[in-house]
C-alpha cells in the first residue's frame, strides 16, 4: 500500500487544492463542534432546571404539611 503523498507538505497542499479541502474540513467540523457544545450546555441547563423545580415542589409540599399540621 503506497501513500498518495510523499511528504506532509504535499498532504497539506492536497495537489494545489489544499485551501479548498481544508476550508471544507473546517466548515464541516466547526458546526459539529459547536453543536456538541450547545447540546452539552442545554443539557446541563435542563438538568439544573429540573433540580430546581423538584426542590421548589419539595418546599411547597413541606409548607403545606406544616400548615395542615397546625
Amino acid at each position: 500500500m503506497n501513500s498518495a503523498f510523499t511528504s506532509w507538505g504535499d498532504f497539506i497542499a492536497m495537489g494545489g487544492y489544499g485551501f479548498y479541502v481544508w476550508l471544507a474540513v473546517a466548515l464541516t467540523l466547526l458546526p459539529l463542534v459547536a453543536l456538541c457544545i450547545h447540546t452539552y450546555i442545554q443539557r446541563k441547563m435542563i438538568f439544573n432546571a429540573i433540580v430546581q423545580q423538584q426542590a421548589r415542589e419539595a418546599r411547597q409540599k413541606a409548607a403545606r404539611a406544616r400548615r395542615e399540621g397546625m
